[in-house]
């Protein structure tokens, strides 16, 4: 009995379903992003809520290009890094990450990555979903084991920040603290610390007509020429030569 009605479902799977109304299932999930990517990490596919992140409006705007062209260059890399190891077998579940919102405030995201075989089970790209965690009712531990230093860091990056004043805020040792930076952002205080005060300003310098000297100051850095060699060695590019690119684009 039970083998005719796994047969008899899987039937009315193969016949019912086919691949576009199973993607078209992926724009009924709320505050997720999906895609699908080939080797080349091009996409070849992606829901709805996928084209609104990237502030687009169809489709057809984002099939067959890659990260590249729509995130920094550090935050691109970081995807096609990740999207080469799950070719070659790693699996990513649930994996959280904190990123800058437009805005300048932090979202919590939960991401979980896949490699995508062909019908002869070989690979052929990856697939993957990201879920804006802060829209949702879900209390991660995770988050609350780092909760207070990365809001330490959000309310008070344009100061000076030692690594045991932050250790401090979350009542654990500088060791500590790093161990759990490490296992939850996959990079050390002083590294958080840093990204944070270049993508507010990186925010700022589009967003404002505020002089370059002025916007490091504002985000904690006090030597313009270090600035300089940590912004573009974050972002690929100088602070001037993104100005300059925003005002031939104005």
């Amino acid at each position: 009995m039970e083998k005719t009605l796994l047969t008899n479902t899987q039937a009315f799977l193969k016949n019912t379903l086919g691949i576009e109304q199973i993607l078209q299932m992926f724009d009924l999930l709320p505050n997720t992003i999906f895609w699908i990517k080939d080797e080349q990490s091009r996409i070849v596919y992606a829901n709805n809520k996928y084209v609104e992140h990237l502030g687009l409006l169809a489709l057809q705007q984002i099939l067959g290009k890659s990260d590249m062209d729509f995130f920094p260059p550090h935050i691109a890399k970081q995807f096609i890094s990740d999207d080469q190891s799950v070719m070659k077998g790693q699996v990513i579940t649930d994996r959280l990450e904190l990123n800058m919102l437009k805005t300048g405030d932090f979202a919590w995201f939960s991401t979980s990555k896949r490699p995508l075989f062909d019908q002869n089970k070989t690979i052929v790209g990856t697939y993957g979903f990201t879920q804006l965690m802060n829209k949702t009712s879900q209390v991660l531990s995770s988050i609350d084991a780092i909760k207070a230093p990365v809001e330490y860091v959000r309310e008070n990056f344009h100061r000076d920040i030692c690594v045991k004043e932050l250790a401090n805020t979350a009542f654990l040792s500088v060791s500590a603290l790093e161990r759990r930076f490490k296992k939850y952002l996959s990079k050390t205080p002083k590294q958080f610390i840093n990204e944070i005060r270049l993508e507010n300003a990186r925010r700022l310098l589009i967003e404002t007509k505020l002089p370059i000297v002025e916007v490091a100051y504002r985000c904690g850095f006090s030597e313009h020429s270090y600035f300089s060699r940590q912004f573009k060695a974050l972002f690929g590019t100088l602070p001037s030569q993104l100005r300059e690119t925003l005002h031939k684009n104005t």
